[in-house]
């Protein structure tokens, strides 16, 4: 199984350098890392970041209000939002208590207020009102880390300067094997160290939509996933459902009916 072209390919003179050196990896390594790429693929030929927007500063909006919350519960409160702040100068030319109305219905709804104002007036004043095109300039904005500069340049702009690593990404790098790692900045520069660059921005969308609809941290169906079966640590470790042999059957229906018998016995007055 190879891996497609990707969606958007890394465009000259929009590469940042990474600023640190990626870990090295063997040939084994990389190659079984694009066969679970490759196999994410062909499950999720449709992945995409599932934040609802139509511009970069909506996207960097939403983002940034998706800390410690779900897209779905994102997407509910944009509309409104993105109809009242049409523009970062809108942003700017209101208060954070303006805001926040809006945004209510999110978790930490004050702070992320506050943190979209901030950055939408940064955009709006020292950018011309445009999202800025580079993981440098975008770690300048409030609520921005390097998760969310990602998530901006990937999607926004076709610019793959790293990977997004969310609470899914970290599970799933951790269960395939793809790193060893808990923190965050370490399971980046492996999985970018196993990946080509120009899957980096769909790596994180497949990832993430195996996590969420298959292997979850909960209640999730690796021991039946024909990709977690090939490469899931969880997928191994669930317990194998045994068939029941004829003399078992026998057994558990003796025993259902001596059950059912003493029920009987003990509601006779």
């Amino acid at each position: 199984m190879t891996l497609p072209a990707p969606p958007v390919p890394v465009q000259p003179g929009q590469e940042s350098k990474a600023g640190f050196e990626l870990p090295r990896k063997s040939a084994d390594a990389i190659a079984r890392a694009e066969a679970i790429l490759a196999a994410l693929y062909e499950r999720y030929p449709d992945a995409h970041c599932e934040l609802d927007y139509r511009s970069p500063h909506e996207l960097l909006v939403a983002t940034i209000l998706s800390a410690q919350a779900t897209d779905v519960a994102v997407n509910k409160a944009t509309p409104a939002l993105f109809e009242a702040f049409p523009t970062p100068a809108a942003y700017a030319a209101a208060t954070a208590a303006e805001i926040e109305p809006f945004v209510r219905s999110l978790g930490f709804f004050r702070n992320k207020a506050l943190a979209v104002h901030t950055a939408m007036t940064r955009v709006a004043d020292a950018y011309g009102g445009k999202v800025p095109r580079t993981m440098e300039e975008l770690l300048t904005l409030r609520g921005v880390a390097r998760k969310t500069a990602n998530v901006v340049l990937s999607n926004a702009f076709g610019i793959n300067v790293g990977v997004v690593v969310d609470t899914h990404v970290m599970r799933l790098a951790k269960r395939f094997g793809l790193s060893r790692h808990a923190d965050p900045a370490r399971i980046e520069r492996d999985l970018m160290a196993l990946l080509p660059r120009p899957h980096w921005g769909m790596a994180s969308h497949l990832l993430i939509w195996h996590g969420r609809r298959v292997c979850k941290a909960r209640g999730g169906t690796c021991g039946s996933d024909p990709i977690c079966q090939r490469f899931c640590s969880n997928a191994k470790a669930a317990p194998k459902k045994q068939p029941a042999s004829r003399a078992g059957r026998a057994r558990k229906a003796a025993a259902t009916r001596g059950s059912a018998a003493s029920s009987r016995r003990r509601a006779r007055p």
